[in-house]
């Protein structure tokens, strides 16, 4: 009788073991950081190019060099191609505004077009101001798309 009690004890023990064992090893986790992003595409002009992925919401802060600047995470509402030998035209976002601005050479006419691919180019119906060699117009944040380019 004792041979089978300790042979009870034992099966039990066992299986006790193997309970704590499997408990253990079904324990949930927990992923608290996690990134949903797919898509993308590459940008070109002149001789510039860049490619990327959409969907980056916790890319950090602008990376700058020189005269570039990049900035990752979503595709930007605001994008420059810049053409090599003529004035610089920045376009940055200032809370609910966008601010477009460019060398005040004199020479140089600023259009829009809300079609990049074809429709024809206005000149901008935004009041300019020239300060300090630097012409800018500052307008509301568009709900499509606004092109710009100097035209001289």
């Amino acid at each position: 009788m004792k041979t089978l009690a300790r042979m009870n004890i034992g099966r039990w023990s066992a299986a006790l073991l193997l309970g704590i064992a499997w408990m253990a090893h079904a324990q949930s986790y927990s992923i608290d950081w996690y990134k949903i992003a797919g898509g993308g595409g590459t940008s070109t002009g002149g001789t510039y190019q860049v490619s990327g992925t959409i969907g980056q919401h916790d890319a950090g802060g602008p990376l700058t060099g020189g005269s570039y600047s990049l900035t990752g995470g979503f595709w930007s509402l605001i994008s420059v191609v810049q053409t090599a030998g003529l004035p610089n035209l920045t376009i940055t976002h200032a809370g609910n505004s966008i601010i477009v601005l460019w060398p005040d050479t004199g020479s140089y006419t600023l259009q829009q077009n809300s079609n990049l691919a074809g429709g024809s180019w206005t000149s901008s119906v935004y009041t300019i101001t020239a300060t300090n060699g630097t012409s800018s117009i500052t307008l509301p944040s568009p709900a499509g798309n606004l092109f710009f380019r100097l035209k001289q």
